[in-house]
This record gives structure tokens, C-alpha cells and sequence, in this order.
């Protein structure tokens, strides 16, 4: 202070009161408002802010720290002179004060709060307009490690927030950016601050705090993170609140503009957050519905992982399965693309409107790796309820294909999450199916990958969305390209379909236009794909063909048509280069034939061999079938091709027996006494009609060495009735014959020739095996 500068209206005794350490400072606050009253009196608005300026410049933002006091305690003195005409003057009493909340001095942090309160108090509401200075002082004190400080400061805050709770004139547009900022505070304390604001102004009627929760709503469960159980408790309270208003209004509640910032805490590590942004998650789903969509990969990355949580995690998981649920449910028919003439793949020759932005969609929500992006693009309109049938929202299935893809390739997820992505996998191709056929050829080979699984259960959802593939209608092609790249065994031209006629096996003119392939009204051009890259994924996978082969080609049969399975199968194994993995390929598939419940229609069909389409299957399958000998003449059995099946066991002595072979007899004498053949042994009875199925059993019990199956099948064989009626001279010529299946529409000559064609393959391949000290096969020494 000047001391040779003049102060009047202030007397020099008031100025040294002023300058006083405690004793005179009440003598010169009430000498002030002796002063300020006087001019109030007067209307002298000059000299009362000459002197609220000499008490502010000279005093309160002085540097030593007693001047200071005395400035303060004279501010608030003019306040309270100055009553209801203080509100003229606030931004001069305010300003050094709020100066003085930044003092080193936790005394005089204190008699800036003391001053404040004592100036708000009086001009109540006319403090509104300058409430985002008097938040952001408040908001530091509250923070302050002196207790009397924080005392003060908090007798001010409930002060300052019964004032706002009486006023209708709050300014919340101005106080949101303050608010956004202020709440990413890292302190308890000014969390603690914050939250208890936000839970005041949620109560106020005329404050609508819900129209601005886009902009605190990340903050806040930044806060619910707090390491205090108290501040988390408060935050809860408050995002609960929250929620209920959402819940009653929520025609006004700006859901697409909140969905990326649940979609981040709904990823967090800290249980509780998680839990209630997936609260969240679970409410806005149900209440936007489809206005949700266009956010679905990112809401997929967070909801899909928790779907695997054990018991500790329960919670969570139950209401991640419920978004999951809810969302998949507003995917319907609708959302796919209208009705073509000729519905095809679409090549990505060009660039595509949808896709591009598509592309953008996964960018804002879900990325390469499963992650999501914080940022949403900011074009993004905000839909209602009632808006959205006026303006439906496009689904684009780039985004979420891409996440549920990265989901089912990522080994380390645990199994319910696999199914999970398998279930929207196939509810995508039930509901979008010519969107999603866009996408197959990516998808394959992720969904063969997963046949490798090691739960049944997720194998049995990937086979349903690899039958949807191979059966959907939408998935026909004009032309359907390079079926899985060079890789492939077979070309492109030695898939087509092959007929009758160039197979050459049946000789009725009548099936002309009876095709021999697996292609039928019911099937796509992706099955024949699907079968031939499941052989591959078998050849290579050894161990994936002896554990799970016939579980996975049983439940097919179930999905999809077995005569179909069954036919493509053995047309792709005719063709196949690796004969020891054909013949071991045709025993697991003979082997599910005779012994799988799913295929008693299939075996009814081919046991009577009555149609032309059951003649065709049966030498589709024969054909194949000849690269295991033993597996020909249990087919020869099924379909009572008794003669044929003697026939051929006949060249066994040609063959080179090997302990396999003889192994492959044994199995054979075994399934012959298992309920599948019961109908061969009753026609045992009947010596006189099936010379050749007697003949034919003792062709194999002629081949056995004396072992444990040698003896089962001699018991069978002595009980047939009348052996001597074995001969089969011209009066068993003469006999009526009920072997059915000796169609003559079949050409068994060409068979029998195509089975020691096949067969010398096989001698020739073990031959090179050997002369390379390859020894696959264990000779017999006799």
C-alpha cells in the first residue's frame, strides 16, 4: 500500500485498521459499512466502487498477506451494506476473492471463503450469472487439504446450491463445457465435489441434465472407477438416476450419441463399471431398438467376450447374454437386400456405396482386431422411437462380420463366446442371406478352421452354419469360380456335376435326365465346395478324422440330405490322389453307413435298390468304395448284390493280404452278427435263393487265419439248414432267385473291372512305398 497515496473516502484510521493483524479489524469492517450504507443512501454509485476498487486493489490483491485479510473482510463488509443492490457490483466483490482462493496462506484460503459466503449470501440469486467462476473456485477448494479450508468451502457449496435449487434461471448451457471438464478430475475430493452437483441438479424440475449426459456420461464412469467406496457409491446413485429418466423418457434420450462411450466401459477391467455400462448396454437396446444397429460391431466386441465369464463374473454375463439376445433380435428379413431375378455373389470389382460405408461403420465400432475405436463419426443423426420408422436404419454387415470372424479365429476365447458368434452367424444367414453370401468366401475357411474345435458343442453350431451355407438358395451361382484357390487336388472342370451317361454305370434308357451328383434344388453351389474342402481339411488333420469324422459327417447327414453327403463324398474320393487317405476315408464313411442311426433311410433305400436313383447311388458309391476291398463287399451285402459280393471276393487271392486287411475281414464277420444285418442272416434260412450270400460268407471265413472271428463266423455257418442244398448246378440255375438287387439296369462286369482297376492302383502305390523303405503296410508271413 501507498502510504502518501489518498484513499478517501476511506479515513486513514480505517486504512490502518485494515492493515491490522486481528484486534482492529472489526473496527474498520463496521466503519465501512457505516460508509457504504451512506452512499447506498446517497445513490453515490462512484464512490462506492471507488471503494470496493481501493479495497480490492490496494488490500485484497496485495502482497503482503495482512493487507489482504483486511481487503477481504472489507468486501464482504460492502456486501453486506450494500444488501440488494450488491448484485450491481458482484463481479468487482467476486473477482479478488476467487484470486485469494489460490493463496499460499490456508488462513487467508479461509477468509476468501468466509468473504464469498458472506457476498453470496447476500445477493443470492443475482449470483447466478457469475456461477461458472464461483463452480471453479469451489471445485478447487474442495480439493484442498487444510480442513478449516474445506470446512469453509463446503458451507459455501450448500450455500451456493440452495440458491440454484430456488432459481428457474440456471444457465446449464454455459456450465456443461465447465462440467465436461472439471469432471475428469482426478482427485476424490473434486469428484466427490462434482458428483454431488450433478445429483442436485438432477433434481431440480427445470433443469433437464439428461439432454447434456452425452457430454459427462464418459466422465462419469470414469469416476464409478474411483478407489473410494464412498465416491463409487455416490456414482451410482447418480448413473442409476439417470437410468430411470432414460427409462420414462425415452423419446428425448440421445442413444446413438452415448452407445460408443458403454461400448468402451462395457470393455473395462473393473468389474463394477463393466457391469453397469452393460446395464446400460442392455436398456438401450431394448429402448432404441434398431437405432442401435448401426453400432452393432462395436457393441459385439464388448458384449461377446463376457459371454464366456465363469461364476465370479455371473452378473455380468447374465446381462451381456441379454444384450446379445436383444440385439440379435432387431436383425430381421427386412434388413436383407430386396428380391433379384438372378440373385449371384457380388464380385468386389468396383467400389459399392454399402460397402464404403460399411466400412466406416467398422472403423467407428469395431476394428481388424476385434478392438473398438472411442470415436464415432460425428455425421452420426440421432434417431427416436418415433423417427425411426420415417428414417429406417441400413444394416451393413461389413463391421460385424469382420468382429464375429476375428472372435471365432481368436483360439484363446473361451467356448460360450464361440457359440455365441456361431448362433449370429447363422441367425445372419437365416435373416440377411444375400448380404451375407458377400461375404462367405472370407468366412469359409475361418468356419472349416473351427471344425478342428475342441468342444462338440461348438462343432455342431459351425456344421448348422456351414449346412445354411451349402443349402441357402441365395447362395446359387451362374458361375462359381476358383472353388478354393491352386491348392485344390482337383480343377474346377473335374467338379462339374457328372451324369449318368458319363459315368456309364446304368444302362436303362430311361434315366437320361437322372443326374449322379449332389446337386439337387435343396443344395448350393457352395455344398459340393463345402464337401470337397472338408475331405482336404480330413487328409490333413488325421487325428480330426479318427476323433470327430463321424461325428461331424453324422450330424451333416442330420443338416443337410445323407443320400446327398454320401454321393458328393464318393465322387470327390474317386478322384482323390492319396490312395491310403481314400481308403481310410471310405471305411470311416462305410463304417457311419451301416452303423449310424441318422442313416436308416438312407440304408432302407440301398438295401432294395428298387429306383433308379437308389441303382445310380449305389454304383456312385461302389466306385469309390473299391478303394477298400472289404468295405466293396460289405456294400455288396447292404444292398444284397449277393452274387457280385462273391464275385469279388473271389480276387481277394489276387490282392496282397496284409494284418490291415485281415483286420478289415474280422470288423466285417463282427457287423455281420450286429442288428443291421439281421435280414442277411434270416435269408440264411433260405439255402435254395442265396447260394451266393453263403458262398460269399464262406469265401471270408476261407480267408480268416483261425482266430476268435473265424470261430464266430463257422458257428454262424453251421447253423445254415441243408448244406448239401449248396451246389449250384443247373437245377439252382433253374431256381427262382430272390436276390433283388441283381438289377439288370446295373452293369456289374464294368464294376468288377472297376474294382481291379482301383485296386492294382493300390498294389502299385505300396509297391513304391516299399522300394522307398516306406513299409505302411505289415505283410502276413505265411
Amino acid at each position: 500500500m501507498n502510504p502518501g497515496k489518498d484513499f478517501a473516502p476511506l479515513t486513514p484510521n480505517t486504512m490502518r485498521a485494515l492493515n491490522d493483524k486481528l484486534h482492529k479489524l472489526k473496527v474498520a469492517a463496521l466503519e465501512i459499512d457505516r460508509l457504504v450504507r451512506e452512499f447506498v443512501a446517497q445513490n453515490n454509485t462512484v464512490q462506492i466502487k471507488h471503494v470496493i476498487q481501493t479495497l480490492s486493489q490496494e488490500f485484497a490483491l496485495s502482497q503482503h498477506p495482512h493487507s489482504r485479510k483486511g481487503g477481504l473482510i472489507g468486501l464482504a463488509a460492502c456486501s453486506i451494506a450494500l444488501g440488494k443492490d450488491s448484485g450491481l457490483y458482484l463481479k468487482e466483490l467476486i473477482e479478488p476473492v476467487l484470486t485469494c482462493f489460490n493463496d499460499a496462506d490456508s488462513r487467508l484460503r479461509y477468509y476468501a471463503c468466509e468473504a464469498l459466503y458472506n457476498i453470496v449470501k447476500v445477493a443470492r440469486g443475482a449470483v447466478l450469472p457469475h456461477f461458472n467462476v464461483l463452480f471453479d473456485g469451489l471445485s478447487k477448494l474442495a480439493a484442498d487439504p487444510d480442513p478449516n479450508v474445506k470446512s469453509g468451502s463446503e458451507l459455501l457449496d450448500r450455500l451456493l446450491k440452495d440458491i440454484v435449487t430456488e432459481s428457474n434461471k440456471f444457465d446449464l448451457v454455459g456450465f456443461i463445457p465447465l462440467l465436461r471438464e472439471r469432471i475428469y478430475s482426478n482427485n476424490q475430493y473434486a469428484r466427490q465435489f462434482i458428483i454431488s452437483w450433478i445429483l442436485v441438479l438432477e433434481s431440480v424440475p427445470d433443469i433437464n441434465l439428461l439432454d447434456y449426459l452425452p457430454e459427462i456420461l464418459d466422465g462419469l464412469f470414469q469416476i464409478l472407477g474411483d478407489n473410494g467406496k464412498e465416491i463409487r457409491k455416490m456414482c451410482e446413485v447418480v448413473l442409476g438416476e439417470f437410468l430411470k429418466e432414460i427409462k420414462k423418457n425415452p423419446s428425448s434420450v440421445k442413444f446413438a450419441e452415448m452407445a460408443n462411450i458403454l461400448v468402451i466401459h462395457c470393455q473395462t477391467t473393473d468389474d463394477l463399471i463393466q457391469l453397469t455400462a452393460m446395464c446400460w448396454m442392455r436398456e438401450f437396446i431394448q429402448l432404441a431398438g434398431r437405432v442401435m444397429l448401426p453400432y452393432s460391431s462395436g457393441i459385439l466386441t464388448a458384449v461377446l467376450p463376457c459371454l464366456a465369464y465363469d461364476d465370479r463374473k455371473k452378473s455380468i454375463k447374465e446381462v451381456a447374454n441379454v444384450c446379445n439376445q436383444s440385439l440379435m433380435k432387431l436383425v430381421t428379413p427386412e434388413d436383407d437386400e430386396p428380391d433379384e431375378p438372378k440373385p449371384v455373389v457380388q464380385k468386389q470389382a468396383g467400389p459399392n456405396p454399402d460397402d464404403s460405408l460399411a466400412k466406416q461403420e467398422g472403423t467407428a465400432s469395431g476394428g481388424p482386431d476385434g478392438s473398438c475405436d472411442s470415436s464415432f463419426s460425428s455425421g452420426l443423426s440421432v434417431f427416436t422411437p418415433a423417427s425411426t420408422e420415417r428414417a429406417p436404419v441400413t444394416l451393413h454387415l461389413d463391421g460385424i462380420v469382420q468382429v464375429l470372424s476375428c472372435h471365432l479365429s481368436n483360439m484363446a476365447i473361451g467356448m460360450m463366446t464361440r457359440i455365441a458368434v456361431l448362433k449370429w452367424l447363422y441367425h445372419l444367414y437365416i435373416k440377411t442371406p444375400r448380404k451375407m453370401f458377400r461375404h462367405t468366401d472370407s468366412l469359409f475357411p475361418t468356419l472349416l478352421q473351427t471344425l478342428s474345435d475342441e468342444s462338440d458343442e461348438v462343432i455342431l453350431k459351425d456344421l448348422e452354419v456351414l449346412a445354411e451355407i451349402a443349402s441357402s438358395p441365395a447362395g446359387q451361382m451362374d458361375d462359381p469360380g476358383p472353388l478354393d484357390g491352386p491348392d485344390l487336388r482337383v480343377s474346377h472342370s473335374e467338379l462339374q456335376v457328372p451324369t449318368p451317361g458319363r459315368a456309364g454305370l446304368l444302362k436303362t434308357p430311361g434315366t437320361k435326365g437322372l443326374e449322379c451328383s449332389p446337386s439337387t434344388p435343396t443344395m448350393n453351389s457352395y455344398f459340393y465346395k463345402f464337401m470337397i474342402n472338408l475331405l482336404k481339411r480330413f487328409s490333413s488333420e488325421r487325428k480330426l478324422l479318427e476323433v470327430r469324422g463321424g461325428f461331424i459327417i453324422r450330424q451333416l447327414c442330420l443338416l443337410l440330405n445323407a443320400e446327398n453327403i454320401f454321393h458328393s463324398m464318393a465322387d470327390i474320393l474317386l478322384r482323390e490322389e492319396d490312395l491310403k487317405f481314400a481308403s481310410t476315408m471310405v471305411h470311416t464313411l462305410n463304417t457311419i453307413l451301416l452303423t449310424s442311426t441318422e442313416l436308416f433311410q438312407l440304408r432302407n433305400q440301398l438295401k432294395d435298390l428298387k429306383t433308379p436313383e437308389s441303382q445310380n447311388l449305389f454304383c456312385c458309391l461302389y466306385r469309390s468304395w473299391c478303394h477298400n476291398p472289404v468295405t466293396t463287399v460289405s456294400l455288396c451285402f447292404l444292398t444284397q448284390n449277393y452274387r457280385h459280393a462273391y464275385d469279388l471276393i473271389q480276387k481277394f487271392g489276387d490282392l496282397e493280404v496284409t494284418v490291415d486287411f485281415l483286420t478289415e475281414v474280422d470288423k466285417l464277420v463282427q457287423l455281420i452278427e450286429c442288428p443291421i444285418f439281421t435280414y442277411l442272416r434270416l435269408q440264411l434260412l433260405d439255402v435254395k435263393n442265396n447260394p451266393y450270400l453263403i458262398k460269399a460268407l464262406y469265401g471270408l471265413l476261407m480267408l480268416l487265419p483261425q482266430s476268435s472271428a473265424f470261430q464266430l463266423l463257422s458257428h454262424r455257418l453251421q447253423c445254415v439248414p441243408n448244406p448239401e442244398l449248396l451246389q449250384t448246378g443247373d437245377s439252382a440255375k433253374a431256381a427262382p432267385t430272390s436276390q433283388k438287387a441283381d438289377s439288370p439296369s446295373i452293369d456289374y462286369a464294368e464294376l468288377l473291372q472297376h474294382f481291379e482297376r482301383v485296386q492294382k492302383k493300390h498294389l502299385e502305390v505300396r509297391h513304391q512305398r516299399s522300394g522307398r523303405g516306406d513299409h505302411l503296410d505289415r505283410r502276413v508271413v505265411l
